[in-house]
Formats: C-alpha cells, structure tokens, sequence
C-alpha cells in the first residue's frame, strides 16, 4: 500500500474519543488494534460470505500517533485466500482534527478464518 494515498476499501470510520487515551494523551495502541480488528472482519466475512475469527495478526506496526479527535479510517484488502483462512491488509490513516490533512498511522495482516456454526472451520468460497 502507498504512503500517500490510501488504497483498499475504506472499511470503517470511526472517532478517536478522549476515553481511549493512555496516560499520555494519545490514543491506545489496543483501541486501534481493535478497530482493525472490527474492518478486518467485514472484510473477510465479506469475502467468506459468512462467520469469520481472527487467528493471527503479523506486521504490526505503529507508524504515528492517533490522537483524540482524529478520524481514524481504516482501510482492507484482502491479499491471500486458502482453503479456510484469508490474510487481510489493513491500512489505518488518520483525518487530523476531523478536517485536517490524512496521515498514515498504523498498518497490519490479519489472518482470518472462515468458521461454521459450531465455529469449525469452513472453505471459503470460490470467488463469483
């Protein structure tokens, strides 16, 4: 994914709050990975066409702060499709200020599984 611009689907967007700040003022590191976490899984549910877990997050990396006020926009894009998992780019860039200039702050793969009802895992879907 480029450093200037954006690329994958914006996935989620969502306001950073004064109540998901560390003792420092900024944003938790947690609270971001959670909402990768979340625009992780829409996206391989998507793609699963259905229930999806997360087994693994590799390369995470913290690039910038996300501070409060930030809008933090979350973009995915699915990279690889096994038989049951999916690995899953996902790119965070912050909106400075909500109208300020966009930053990229955190980037990450996500391994998701497709799972069934009893939460064994499933194929995923051949792509239509």
């Amino acid at each position: 994914m480029s450093d200037d611009k954006p690329t994958g689907e914006l996935t989620l967007r969502t306001m950073a709050m004064p109540s998901d700040t560390n003792a420092s003022g900024d944003i938790f590191g947690g609270w971001v990975l959670s909402q990768m976490d979340l625009a992780g899984g829409i996206a391989a549910g998507q793609r699963a066409q259905g229930r999806v877990v997360t087994i693994a997050v590799d390369k995470m990396k913290f690039i910038r702060p996300v501070q409060v006020g930030d809008v933090l926009c979350v973009y995915a894009e699915v990279i690889r499709v096994g038989n049951s998992s999916m690995e899953i780019k996902l790119v965070c860039w912050a909106l400075r200020h909500r109208y300020g200039h966009r930053e990229k702050v955190t980037e990450a793969v996500f391994t998701m599984v497709a799972v069934d009802d009893t939460g064994k895992p499933r194929p995923v879907p051949k792509e239509l």
